[in-house]
Formats: C-alpha cells, structure tokens, sequence
C-alpha cells in the first residue's frame, strides 16, 4: 500500500497550561519534519498562551459536558477521566473524516491515563506515539496498552525544556512523523486469516499451515500469544478484520485466570465470535502459565514443574484441577460465539514441552484436561478430537480439512489468488 499524503496531520495533544513551550516545540518538530500540527488541549483549568485547533472546550463538549461542570466536580481524577472521553470522542471523529495522520500525546501519569484511551480507538496502522514519564512501568496495566502503541520515557522535562528533554520529544515527533509518512497500512487484498502461536520451538503447527493457506489466496499473520500479541489479534478480530481464525494458543486464558502479567485481558477467545467471524479453535500450551522468569515464582507454583524459556519469560503446568478449571473457562467463552466453532482437541500432547522426556510432561494433567473439555464444550461448538499431538502434521490437516469445508459451504469467503 502506498503510504498516507506527504504532509500528514499529527494530533499533539497535551494540556497546553502547564506544558505549553513542550507542546509548541513538539509543534515546531513536527513541521521541521514535514508534518501539520493539530494542537489539541486537554487543560482543565488554565488556558495556553497559544490558540489550539481543538481547545479544552471542544474536549468538554464532545465529552457531552462543559469546562465550568468538569472544574466544579473538584476531583482531578474525574476530571481527567471526562477529558480523556471528550479527547477519544473527538480524535475518533476526526479520523474518521480523514483528518488524522497520526497522534502524539505528552504526559505524566495522568496524561498517559488519558493517552491510553485515545490510542485505544484508533486502528492499527495509525502512529501512536507516547512521551511520558511513565513508559513501559508496571503502572500501565497490559490491557490498556494499543497493540502498536509506541513509547518513550519523558525524561528531565517535567517543568520546561533543556537539552534531555528536547532531544527525548524531537525524536519522538520525528518517529510519528515518519511513521506517517512511510508506514504501509494494513491493505486487504487477500482475505486475512489470523493465527496465534507461540516460538517453533514449542508450537510447530504454523510451519505446515501458513503455506498451505497462502496457495489457497489467504494472507496469513500469526500472533506471538505472549501478552501483546494476543492483544493485538482481539483488537483486531473485534473490527472485524479477519476472514476466520486459526486460534491454536489460547495460552493467555490460562494467563489471565492465574492473574501473571502475560495477560492479554479479560475478553481473550471472545472478539471473533463476538464479530460473527468463523473460529478454528485448539488448545495449544494451555497447560503452560507463563511468567516473569526474573521474578521468584508465587507460592502457588512452587511445586509445579518449570521451564525457563529465557532470562525474560518462563512456564509452569498447572495442576490437574486447574486444567479442569480452564477447560470450563474455554466452554463458557466460546458459547457465546456467534459464528461457527471448530474446537480441534489433539489427544497425545498440547506443546513441545509436554512430550515425553521433556521438563512439563505431565499424563495425568493432560487426561484431566481432555476429559473436562469434553464436557465443558457447549453444544454450539463441533469437537473434533484427533489422535496426534498438536505439532504433528495430521494435526494441521486436519484443521485444513475443516477450513476447506467452511469455504465449500460459503462459511469463509474464498481466497484471491
């Protein structure tokens, strides 16, 4: 795809009463880089010493409210939860009408609370990006974060400009700017099919599917299930941007239910049926809880066995209950599905690590977690068990089976060469 117009439009959005020089300079950057401005002031009590595109007042209304009712609540949390509606409301709006390019936001932890939502209802493939002082921090829950969203610590610049600061938002601005202007959005010339997986080292299947779809006419993009990739494959599922979903590592469920920070939130396995998108579903490493490898593993887990992936991230089985726990968790999601269901249940092993010989090989988890699927699957969903482990090839045609029926019924749309 060709990329946007050579000047793209940049939101800055920032409260222009007490960051006003910051705001400018970015202002400044952004046109130095072949950029248009819109200054966008979320300010609630003062007013900037500039003349914004889109004031504090436009923020209220579109926030179906007004500045003197925001400043009479006199509490700033509220207060800047009812600038961040009014600012989601309209940015949405402007893209909308075409008006958007891109956005930056500039903020401490406040602003970055409102910064998150509006990154939030913005597609993917529109820049985002974030100056804050409080990047990448366990203060920002994962749920929150846009699947592309970019960030960079706000460093040295809380009151006023130097030499850290200018040179943190110039790059920044430079970033969104070029971003918009040479970034490629996603096209649809083929019907896309999303798939989740984890590394080849513990799911395989993708190996033996990607290709087998591609000759069928399908553009395929896998989804690492590490938190943000599963984030990323629901906020696109919810728009309705795939033809149908191979689902085969579910694992961030388990994730989620276990409370680590691998979390792709609470709707994980819900958006496509939700959309009315056609669902190939499999349980892939959802015997696995991944976590922190650098943090001492919680009580709960102490006792299970453990496979440290890297210095970054490991996983722990859970025990035989707390399958069981999940295979109903997986049976109430999918029921409310409005869209056909394939629930594929591999019979002899759910990820590398579960083989024999290998550390997570547990039989008696994995027959717990066979026999409650069974029952946990709601009568809307065709169960399909295959007596394979998930990576063996017989696995993956078997799910090209289901798929080529779908297409012959008109469940999917065929494929364009």
């Amino acid at each position: 795809m060709s990329p946007v117009a050579p000047s793209p439009r940049i939101l800055v959005i920032g409260t222009g009463d007490t960051k006003c020089d910051e705001l400018q300079f970015m202002a400044s950057v952004i046109e130095e880089a072949g950029g248009r401005p819109g200054m966008v002031d979320v300010s609630v009590l003062g007013d900037p010493p500039y003349l914004p595109d889109y004031s504090k007042h436009d923020i209220a209304q579109a926030a179906a409210t007004s500045i003197a009712a925001i400043t009479e609540s006199g509490n700033e949390n509220s207060a800047m939860a009812a600038m961040a509606k009014g600012a989601t409301a309209l940015v949405r709006k402007l893209y909308d009408q075409g008006l958007v390019d891109g956005i930056i936001v500039l903020g401490g932890s406040m602003g970055t609370d409102l910064a998150l939502d509006v990154a939030a209802v913005l597609p993917l493939g529109v820049p985002k990006f974030v100056v804050s002082t409080i990047a990448y921090s366990h203060l920002i829950p994962p749920e929150r974060i846009a699947p592309d969203l970019m960030m960079i610590l706000w460093a040295g610049g809380l009151y006023g400009l130097n030499g850290i600061c200018r040179s943190v938002l110039s790059q920044a601005c430079g970033a969104v700017v070029g971003a918009a202007k040479h970034g490629s959005k996603p096209d649809c010339e083929r019907p896309l099919i999303g798939m989740t997986s984890l590394g080849s080292s513990c799911l395989k299947y993708m190996k033996h599917l990607r290709p087998e779809l591609e000759k069928r006419g399908y553009d395929v993009a896998v989804f690492h299930s590490t938190g943000m990739g599963g984030r990323a494959f629901e906020a696109i599922a919810s728009q309705r941007g795939f033809a149908a979903v191979f689902d085969f590592c579910i694992q961030e469920v388990s994730n989620h239910h276990y409370g680590t920070v691998v979390t792709s939130g609470p709707d994980r396995l819900e958006n496509a049926g939700r959309a009315g998108i056609p669902q190939i579903v499999a349980p892939g490493a959802i015997d696995m809880v991944d976590l922190q490898a650098w943090q001492p593993l919680p009580d709960i887990f102490t006792d299970r066995p453990y496979h440290a992936h890297n210095r970054l991230i490991g996983s722990v089985t859970t025990s035989p209950e707390g399958r069981r726990e999940v295979a109903r968790l997986i049976g109430r999601k999918l029921e409310r599905a409005d869209a056909k269901v394939a629930f594929l249940l591999p019979t002899e092993g759910l990820q590398e690590w579960d083989k024999a010989d290998e550390p997570l090989h547990d039989p008696e988890g994995l027959t717990a977690f066979l026999d409650e699927m069974r029952r946990a699957l709601p009568a809307s969903v065709a169960l399909h068990e295959v007596d394979a482990h998930i990576n063996a090839p017989s696995f993956s045609a078997a799910a090209l089976a289901i798929f080529d029926n779908w297409v012959a019924e008109g469940v999917i749309p065929k494929g364009r060469p």
